[in-house]
């Protein structure tokens, strides 16, 4: 039997939101043997699922996305804010698990079933395994020595693959696969936003579902034809206007992916060169993640619908029953994960299988103290990071 969890613990606490919404990353430290273990069946995961299994994790690494920097600036408190502070940070995890569930009453999984959540009959997980898991609800409680995971969206780990490696798929693999089922086979992809932590397992995904042609748009136009992203061709979008690629004009794309918010550019540039994915009537599609500012701030519902929902419905309107489905490709916003453990079992899956590899940014991964967690947050929050930012917290 494993040792029993201390009751302190190492975590990294977040003190307080950035002052005006100007990220400081001055509120972020690493508190040594202070922090409070956990307790499973006990506390609340800060992350809020307590309607879903819930076990306990040894943890390894942690890799960070765009919302743990969000939750940090405090723009979206009203959603993902913290039940309290300090709060400790990080959403997607890989660890070994030191403790399980246990079994629930009769009446307990009666309720969970009548609410449509899980119950722990079906956890089929074991002290020891190495397990990947995804946030639920807020990207928050990881980085931490221990920490509480779903068991819903939750998967064990292949030996192939790292700690590193397994934290950094279960983050952004999952989204690169969600958004790689809506690619089919002999499709022509152009991929925005290549370079970073989905971009660079899309590019990748795109190749695995058939796609006859992989193009990318980054910073690093090198590195996105370069194993294991493999770009057929790629541009520097700071050196050379994508969407005035002759080339691209010529053989317009089936799939363009936005994952850096470029759609009022392409309705603007389709009216002035012939246009480089084909129309939505032709069969073209354009899919996205993100709006069309990646920086933002939501203090209330009605912010969240204009931001997320109304431009999302007008645009599928348009572009399927408007004149604009002549010109413009079919809009899908294609945001949410499944709470199951589907996508996870899948995406971890294909890296077994070497059809897909984590891509890590080679800053990291970084330390698990306060300069490395700092560090590692600056990163991230540059929207320049090459792969995923992904923290070492303990060793195998």
């Amino acid at each position: 039997m494993p040792n029993a969890p201390p009751e302190k613990m190492r975590a990294a606490q977040c003190t307080d939101y950035s002052e005006n919404n100007n990220i400081s990353y001055e509120v972020l430290s690493v508190q040594n043997d202070i922090v409070p273990t956990p307790r499973l069946g006990i506390d609340t995961p800060p992350s809020g699922f307590e309607d879903v299994n819930a076990m306990m994790i040894r943890v390894l690494a942690v890799s960070l996305a765009p919302g743990d920097v969000r939750v940090l600036s405090g723009k979206t408190r009203t959603f993902q804010g913290p039940p309290s502070f300090p709060y400790t940070p990080g959403g997607d995890v890989c660890g070994v698990v030191v403790s399980l569930p246990e079994e629930e009453s009769e009446e307990e999984k009666k309720k969970k079933k009548k609410k449509g959540t899980g119950t722990n009959e079906r956890c089929k997980f074991k002290i020891g395994d190495r397990v990947a898991a995804r946030f639920v609800n807020k990207p928050m409680g990881m980085l931490a020595e221990y920490a509480l995971v779903s068991t819903e969206v939750c998967d064990v780990v292949p030996e192939c693959l790292s700690a590193e490696g397994a934290a950094a798929l279960v983050s952004s693999g999952t989204v690169a696969l969600i958004l790689g089922d809506r690619i089919r086979e002999g499709d022509r992809v152009l991929i925005f936003g290549a370079g970073g932590g989905v971009g660079s397992h899309l590019c990748q995904m795109a190749r695995a579902r058939g796609a006859s042609y992989v193009a990318g748009v980054g910073r690093d136009p090198k590195r996105l034809t370069e194993k294991p992203l493999g770009c057929d061709r790629a541009i520097d979008y700071t050196a050379e206007d994508p969407f005035a690629v002759k080339e691209w004009a010529d053989d317009p794309f089936d799939v363009i992916v936005d994952l850096a918010g470029v759609w009022p550019s392409l309705v603007k540039q389709t009216s002035r060169y012939q246009s480089i994915i084909k129309s939505a009537n032709k069969g073209g599609r354009y899919l996205t993640t993100t709006p069309d500012k990646p920086e933002y701030e939501l203090r209330s519902t009605w912010s969240a619908m204009k931001m997320f929902l109304f431009p999302a419905l007008w645009r599928v309107m348009c572009t399927r029953g408007g004149v604009s489905r002549y010109y413009l490709p079919k809009y899908s916003y294609v945001m949410a994960l499944p709470l199951e453990p589907d996508v996870v079992t899948r995406t971890l899956a294909l890296a077994s299988e070497s059809d897909i590899f984590p891509c890590i940014d080679t800053q990291g991964p970084f330390a698990f103290d306060t300069e490395g967690v700092r560090d590692a947050f600056r990163l991230q929050g540059s929207y320049h990071a090459k792969g995923k930012v992904v923290i070492t917290v303990s060793k195998e």
